[in-house]
């Protein structure tokens, strides 16, 4: 059987997600109720990084112990790989070594020439193009908080980065509309998002507070991105304005939720009264990284389970 893997949002098929989501469902519970749940017994994730990272490390890291795996952790700067061994050699020799890989690096074509040389399921852990695992985390919080998220809301407010990609990527999957303001100069690659989604499942906003009208879930993320920080000056200059701040919450629907897929700046894209206040949820969000992830690995090695 050819191998699965998790590159970006589109590698899935609803029936997939329906499945990964259910089974996250499940897991969290196990989870709470201090209930075992082992099903990786005796399986090694190997973590690949080359970017920094908090919370992927410590989901996946956790998750797969929690299954009854082992996590082995990989950085860049102290392996073959940051001596210039090709990606492709590096991809034949881990996925030989273990029965699943997760990489968070730079260009998703690093990560997609690692899954195509890999005897195993690779996980995109993020990339400048995608984040998969934080927006299914994602999806899967508003799933919890308020039900199917078919049909639903999402207002995007601020860059055109991995994040939005992979929303727009789910608004196809899942059936949703996504509003998106981008300041000028930051709009959305059209290269990196399918012909058939423009009309369909985003429309995009001059004005952030207009994009906010009647949401169900109104979401940001930092200004400058990892990898980016040269541009921080200008960044924060071109998103003045863009702050998501009580007044384009008051615009979306009363019971809209605020998510943020963290770290945060109060002040910057987000006032403290939001991501601090009754609406938002990003510290479930951040939970959900762990169960969803259990779920997603979980799925890649032993596919369906009863």
């Amino acid at each position: 059987m050819r191998t699965k893997h998790f590159l970006q949002i589109a590698d899935f098929t609803l029936d997939d997600y329906e499945y990964v989501i259910q089974r996250a469902h499940i897991i969290k519970r196990k989870f709470k109720n201090y209930e075992t749940h082992h099903t990786l017994m005796d399986r090694t994730l190997v973590m690949v990084f080359e970017k920094n990272s908090t919370r992927t490390r410590l989901s996946f890291e956790a998750g797969m112990q929690q299954l009854g795996g082992a996590a082995i952790y990989l950085n860049t700067r102290d392996s073959q790989l940051g001596r210039g061994e090709p990606v492709e050699d590096a991809a034949q020799v881990m996925s030989r070594m273990c029965d699943i890989i997760m990489i968070r690096t730079f260009g998703q074509d690093i990560i997609d020439r690692f899954a195509a040389n890999s005897r195993v399921p690779v996980i995109n852990g993020l990339t400048n193009e995608h984040h998969p695992c934080q927006v299914l985390a994602d999806v899967f919080t508003y799933i919890e908080q308020r039900g199917s998220i078919s049909g639903a809301t999402v207002a995007w407010i601020g860059d055109a980065n991995n994040m939005l990609y992979s929303w727009l990527q789910a608004a196809e999957v899942f059936d949703f509309h996504v509003n998106v303001s981008t300041p000028e100069g930051y709009n959305i690659d059209p290269t990196l998002v399918s012909p058939a989604n423009a009309n369909a499942h985003y429309t995009l906003f001059a004005s952030p507070s207009d994009a906010c009208q009647d949401a169900d879930l109104v979401t940001t993320d930092v200004w400058t991105s990892m990898g980016y920080e040269a541009e921080n000056n200008a960044r924060l200059k071109a998103f003045d304005g863009w702050i998501v701040d009580s007044a384009k919450m008051a615009r979306a629907k009363k019971d809209a939720l605020f998510m943020h897929c963290l770290p945060a700046h109060r002040g910057e894209e987000v006032c403290a009264e939001v991501i601090d206040g009754p609406q938002s949820v990003v510290w479930d969000e951040a939970e959900n990284r762990l169960h969803v992830q259990k779920a997603l690995l979980e799925y890649l090695v032993l596919g369906k389970i009863s």
